[in-house]
């Protein structure tokens, strides 16, 4: 006699009709015909070689091992029922944790974080940052948010939320922001320019994108961190580049001034999700983050 565990949609539909004492009602709670679910009672009964069912007048009585699987099987898929139940719940009360990188979270995301909250209260929110090399696979992370460029790896969700664009921004307060603000682009070939030591690439591919010869740039003071590049840019000490989302607030309230406006590169600022953990909630959070993106 075998001792591997018979069809778990045997069971299941064995379960329902002991349980119901009816197969009819047994094809109904399954959303299974009545012949699907005589089908699979009988295969049941071939499986354990014995019968679980004897004719009573024109309905069904459990036998002695019909009634023993019926106590077995009903306690069995109640515990199951009850820990999926638990599982679920559990993921709805868990914080939804979001890593993205701190200038992205100090300049775009905290402005935004108390109407989130308010829009989207069942994510319960928990930010993590860092401005190092983010890992969106990291243990405990739900989502990273950040910039990147395509292609996008086969384990990963991307949600594309809006393409990068970067530009030079000063502050009214730089010394020689009233000859600057309406010179053309070539005109910070002579001015030295503040950039990050994480990114060197992002003048000079500023300036290839409308046409200045790169290599005729002057580096001018260098920041580890984007924040710190911007927060120097808007103390008056020199023109800076950076993505357009994350001084939109600032060109917005004239803290800095972005003269020769934006260009696009090839990347993207997508909302990453481990798809071995797909959580609805991370839809809800990139609809909402394309919305404010576009909005």
């Amino acid at each position: 006699m075998t001792r591997e565990l018979p069809p778990l949609n045997a069971l299941r539909a064995f379960e329902a009709a002991a349980r119901l004492q009816s197969v009819s009602q047994a094809a109904d709670e399954l959303h299974v015909t009545h012949g699907a679910v005589s089908r699979q009672i009988r295969a049941l009964e071939e499986h354990l070689e014995l019968a679980l069912f004897v004719k009573e007048g024109r309905g069904l009585k459990l036998t002695d091992a019909g009634l023993r699987l019926r106590d077995a099987s009903g306690e069995a898929f109640a515990r199951l029922r009850g820990v999926c139940a638990e599982l679920q719940q559990g993921q709805a009360e868990a914080p939804f944790v979001l890593a993205c990188p701190g200038s992205l979270l100090a300049r775009w995301f905290i402005p935004r974080l108390d109407r989130l909250n308010r829009e989207l209260p069942e994510l319960r929110l928990q930010l993590s940052a860092s401005e190092g090399e983010l890992d969106p696979r990291r243990p405990g992370v739900d989502a990273t948010l950040l910039f990147a460029e395509p292609p996008w790896p086969a384990d990963m969700q991307v949600f594309e939320l809006a393409a990068e664009r970067i530009g030079p921004v000063l502050s009214p307060r730089y010394g020689r922001f009233a000859e600057l603000h309406r010179a053309p682009p070539a005109a910070l070939l002579n001015e030295p320019l503040l950039h990050t030591t994480s990114r060197p690439q992002a003048w000079p591919s500023w300036a290839a994108s409308c046409g200045l010869d790169e290599t005729a740039l002057k580096p001018g003071q260098g920041f580890e961190h984007l924040y710190y590049l911007l927060e120097a840019a808007a103390a008056g000490l020199g023109v800076a580049i950076a993505p357009q989302q994350l001084v939109a607030d600032d060109l917005a309230g004239g803290r800095l001034v972005a003269p020769w406006d934006f260009v696009e590169t090839p990347a993207r600022l997508a909302l990453w999700v481990p798809a071995r953990q797909l959580d609805k909630r991370a839809q809800r959070l990139a609809e909402w983050l394309r919305s404010e993106l576009h909005g």
